[in-house]
């Protein structure tokens, strides 16, 4: 790196903006300035960065003059329109929307997988992967480069945190009524009931049903086929960011009652035989996984355990009963950091190193 190069963040005060600001107080400042953008509402704001007080200033064409690489951690409407103008401005623009994940002309990128196609960006734009898909990706990247990845068959257990602020809110005020009713059975319609005697009819909920005790088979919205969403971006995205154009996926996801971390099962086949120590070794070999495997004393990565850091925990590393090529393993990461802003960050990190 023969200058520091500016950085800007769009979203600085929104849920992941915010993440990203501990992700950069926390990491060796590389920058030359760092620029703060949000909505005209949030202009002014003054928020602490590497000990600096920064005022947010408003998103404006004029905003990404000087930047170097552009953070937008914004929704996928904003980026859409933004990110490109970043670009016109000289910018790279690094966006956490689903705005350009499967554009042809716009790497998906985990540095720990591929991060050559960091490089390769004609339209002066990367993309972060989905939280759900990025969940899984530090691991099945190193077991892909030692095996050969084949089909992949994953059912995720995604935190409501995913949904954003309302997810979060809706949880929050369903355990407090669900708290005010010790007595409260496990069956949907007593917590319908319990909810609406207390004034919540999950009119503002992300969901049509009850998140409090209770799991929902069904995140995103509803795609041809039956599938959703975010189950055919765990298949798409899997595939771009592997670079394999043929991977054979199968996914289900449900949304359960935690506040952070996403949680998954994956049944992974591969093109040559493998043991479950194996998979173990190679795991532990690699600087952003932790392996939390020893079942027998009840040593398993849960959500609880992973919200608030950065790497990939994986545990219950076993070789398929029936299946002599294929593992099953449970994977957690907190999906505001490596889901979202740490992941985002990275790649901005990698672009850093050309200037």
């Amino acid at each position: 790196m023969s200058r520091k190069p500016n950085l800007a963040l769009v979203g600085a005060t929104g849920a992941v903006g915010t993440v990203m600001i501990d992700i950069i107080n926390n990491r060796e400042n590389i920058w030359g300035e760092i620029r703060l953008i949000a909505s005209p509402r949030s202009a002014g704001k003054k928020i602490k960065v590497h000990g600096e007080n920064l005022t947010v200033v408003a998103l404006a064409p004029e905003a990404f003059d000087g930047i170097d690489i552009a953070m937008f951690d914004v929704p996928d409407e904003v980026s859409e329109v933004w990110a490109p103008i970043a670009a016109e401005r000289g910018a790279v623009a690094v966006d956490n929307s689903g705005a350009f994940r499967m554009n042809p002309d716009v790497p998906l990128v985990v540095p720990e997988v591929n991060p050559d196609q960091a490089r390769n960006r004609p339209l002066g734009i990367i993309s972060n992967p989905n939280c759900t898909t990025l969940t899984m990706m530090a691991a099945m990247g190193a077991l892909h480069r030692k095996w050969t990845l084949k089909e992949l068959v994953v059912s995720s257990y995604q935190a409501v945190s995913g949904a954003g602020a309302a997810g979060i809110d809706e949880l929050a005020s369903e355990l407090a009524v669900v708290g005010k009713n010790p007595s409260l059975g496990t069956q949907t319609d007593d917590v319908k009931a319990a909810l609406a005697h207390a004034g919540n009819n999950l009119s503002n909920s992300p969901w049509h049903y009850p998140i409090a005790l209770n799991v929902i088979p069904f995140a995103g919205s509803l795609k041809a086929g039956g599938h959703t969403s975010e189950e055919l971006k765990v298949r798409d995205e899997s595939r771009k960011i592997l670079g394999i154009a043929d991977l054979k996926v199968a996914a289900s996801c449900v949304r359960v009652p935690v506040q952070v971390a996403h949680s998954l099962t994956v049944h992974a086949t591969f093109a040559e035989e493998l043991t479950a120590d194996e998979v173990r070794s190679e795991l532990q070999k690699q600087p952003t996984v932790r392996v939390l495997d020893d079942p027998e004393n009840h040593v398993y990565p849960t959500p609880n355990l992973v919200a608030g850091q950065d790497p990939t925990f994986v545990g219950r590393i076993r070789q398929s009963l029936d299946f002599t090529k294929s593992i099953e393993l449970f994977v957690v990461g907190d999906n505001l950091r490596k889901g979202a802003a740490l992941n985002t960050y990275e790649i901005a990190e990698l672009v850093a190193r050309e200037f």
